[in-house]
């Protein structure tokens, strides 16, 4: 099988997106993808887009390491649950890594998400969730951090007692969050982390009345 490599340097997305596209087909393997970005204000199609252009590949590098680490620590904590979970996903609309588990039971149909199609939230929420990821951060948050919400959101679920010291319910997002640098700078990362995930899961079950005996591996 012939293969072609496609330089990563910096350039705009619409001359990066018109070369994977043809690299594609000249493989014999063409595609067609949804090219409106999800989840941010600015909706120019990749194949229009000339204003961004930046590639930094040594920040790249950084946050392609944070995403296998992160990964790793989301693939343990998932295998700690028997009900219906999903893989570790990445968005690229959002730019996070994230981890959902289900209760089983059906949800409110969702109200949208900002910039994203809607059908795709009435598809993700159609069962009641708890979510944590890992997200680099913008908008109302300028830092990266990991995060966790659940849908619907129980209504003592932003006053639950939330490990590890340093997490806490950002009314803005409706999450609760834990700074990046809280784990980063850790004794133990791994334990600062699953602390984090493990007691928001419990937080959205707990106060939801999901059945944990069913749903959790003893």
């Amino acid at each position: 099988m012939a293969l072609k490599t496609i330089v990563l340097r910096p350039r705009s997305v619409a001359d990066f997106y018109q070369e994977t596209m043809a690299t594609m087909k000249s493989l014999g393997m063409p595609i067609t993808i949804w090219t409106t970005p999800s989840e941010v204000p600015d909706r120019t199609p990749f194949e229009n887009d000339e204003k961004h252009a930046a590639y930094d590949p040594q920040y790249v590098d950084r946050f392609w390491r944070i995403l296998v680490e992160t990964g790793r620590v989301f693939t343990d904590f998932r295998s700690r649950f028997t009900g219906k979970v999903s893989p570790v996903h990445f968005f690229w609309g959002g730019f996070d890594l994230a981890v959902t588990r289900f209760s089983g039971r059906p949800a409110p149909a969702h109200p949208g998400t900002p910039y994203a199609p809607h059908f795709v939230d009435l598809e993700a929420y159609s069962h009641e969730v708890s979510s944590c990821g890992f997200w680099p951060g913008g908008g109302p948050v300028d830092k990266p951090v990991f995060y966790a919400y659940a849908y619907p959101e129980p209504q003592t679920f932003k006053t639950y007692p939330i490990q590890p010291p340093g997490a806490f319910y950002h009314t803005g997002m409706g999450e609760f969050l834990l700074p990046y640098d809280v784990m980063r700078t850790a004794k133990s990362p791994d334990y600062v982390l699953l602390s984090f995930l493990q007691n928001t899961y419990e937080a959205a079950a707990t106060c939801a009345n999901w059945d944990r005996l069913a749903l959790e591996r003893q």
